[in-house]
């Protein structure tokens, strides 16, 4: 009977197990089924120390919705086990609404098939500049639809330079859209009768993805208008952890199913994330913005703790004067908010140069879903300033052109490299190791100085061009090997 005490330790040893990993984030563990909050309260928590408090909050798994940084809350989505742990921990807080979840956004809000509806108008309407293409279908069966803007728009041109737009990761966050279609009536609408419009029109591309989580979207409208992930494999997947890069490595992202930051089962496995991944693949786009709400910030990578981008430099300083001309905080996910592993912005940046930003659209007191007719024209007029300042700056300082007597397999396999120094007072240093994109082209962001300039070919030296002052303006220059 020796075996008896034997399996009395091992059942109070998983019964402990098992209780101790109720509610975390990354417990991940399919022996036991995970614990599912039924959250339908928010809660605005006062904060002393706001990294501390989110520390706290990030372990519990609570959901964080926004914040405010200017009057120092936090909103969580809690359910009412939840709000009385936040209570016990002497948290000063505010029940803000008990959530109806059968009840819908504002009608005036744009489902998937108004969007596909208002893209297909917009392109019927504009044949010559405007492209219309589904990147992707989702699980249930819907279009991701991607509206390309350009003065030749059924063609490739290498050397106009690219820039992304998106909106709607999340799907509860139906403002975003309205930004994107905002974005498109502007560019559509000027071109040919504002010259700034034009001009923007006819030098680059412009690619938008108004709404990329089109099933999530549907089920906000039918269920639960607080859904945020998509609807793959029953519980859904938050989008905006499931990308590659650094996929799960800095508990930014959660490994329970039932979590609202759940990051997939493997990295890019998700049909809306290889979407955007093959778009951005195949049109390599300067910069992007990211549309989400709410708690009026503007992010830049990298999203774990403590990490900084190579080229900060120009990172930063763009993030910063977009937080500026739209009244926004700038900053990093983890000084801002949280780490974030899996984001779009990191995989942007990381895999393909792409300089990156959210914006984090509303403040708290409009949450996810204000009333349409008070606050979407508001919220469409005050973001203009941050994608055209976006579009501006791809004509500013920075290095443009073409490399010339590569070979298609030297390109496409990222063999011709660029290393831009940076050039003071005699002093060279390294700024960027510029990967050539697949067509030839290059376009490098880059401060007002003096840069030097050696061409890579498979790892060997090429010619140097040094000496290139990168004034206030563009300089476009061919590379010859």
């Amino acid at each position: 009977m020796l075996w008896r005490p034997f399996l009395l330790v091992l059942f109070l040893f998983l019964a402990s197990y098992a209780f101790s990993n109720i509610g975390r984030a990354d417990s991940g563990s399919d022996f036991f089924a995970p614990w599912e909050p039924e959250r339908e309260i928010v809660a605005r928590v006062h904060f002393y120390d706001y990294h501390l408090s989110m520390l706290d909050f990030h372990h519990h798994d609570f959901e964080v919705l926004g914040v405010d940084l200017k009057n120092k809350t936090i909103d969580l989505y809690l359910s009412s086990e939840e709000l009385q742990t936040v209570r016990r921990s002497g948290y000063q807080l505010t029940v803000v609404e008990e959530k109806n979840l059968m009840l819908a956004p504002d009608a005036q809000y744009k489902t998937a098939q108004e969007i596909a509806a208002f893209l297909q108008q917009v392109n019927q309407r504009f044949p010559e500049i405007t492209k219309l293409e589904s990147i992707g279908k989702s699980v249930e069966g819907r279009d991701i639809w991607a509206l390309k803007i350009s003065d030749n728009a059924s063609i490739n041109e290498p050397e106009e330079s690219k820039i992304f737009f998106n909106g709607m990761h999340h799907a509860r966050e139906v403002m975003t859209p309205e930004i994107m279609i905002d974005l498109i009536e502007k560019l559509t609408q000027g071109y040919g009768s504002d010259d700034t419009i034009t001009n923007w029109v006819e030098s680059n591309e412009v690619w938008v993805v108004p709404m990329l989580n089109v099933d999530g979207n549907n089920r906000v409208w039918t269920s639960n208008s607080m859904w945020r992930k998509n609807v793959a494999y029953g519980q859904g997947v938050d989008i905006n952890r499931n990308y590659p890069y650094k996929w799960g490595s800095c508990n930014g992202s959660s490994g329970s199913t039932w979590s609202d930051t759940y990051r997939g089962p493997a990295a890019g496995s998700e049909l809306e994330t290889k979407a955007v991944m093959e778009l951005v693949s195949r049109t390599r786009p300067v910069f992007s913005i990211s549309y989400h709400s709410y708690s009026e910030l503007v992010i830049y990578p990298y999203g774990c703790d403590g990490v900084r981008t190579e080229t900060r430099a120009v990172v930063e300083p763009i993030g910063t004067e977009i937080g500026r001309l739209l009244g926004y905080s700038p900053g990093t996910a983890w000084e801002l908010l949280y780490s974030v592993d899996g984001g779009d912005i990191d995989w942007l940046y990381g895999q393909y140069q792409v300089l990156p930003y959210v914006i984090e659209v509303n403040a708290s007191s409009e949450g996810f879903q204000p009333n349409y007719a008070k606050w979407r024209d508001k919220t469409v007029a005050k973001n203009r300033a941050g994608w055209r300042y976006l579009l501006e700056r791809l004509s500013g300082s920075g290095l443009k052109g073409q490399v010339r007597g590569a070979s298609e397999q030297e390109l496409a396999q990222g063999e011709v490299t660029l290393k831009v120094f940076i050039v003071q007072e005699g002093k060279r240093t390294l700024f960027q190791n510029y990967r050539v994109n697949p067509d030839g082209s290059f376009h490098i962001i880059l401060n007002p100085g003096t840069i030097d300039v050696e061409v890579m070919r498979a790892g060997r030296s090429g010619p140097t061009h040094a000496g290139l002052v990168i004034g206030n303006g563009r300089l476009d220059m061919d590379i010859s090997l």
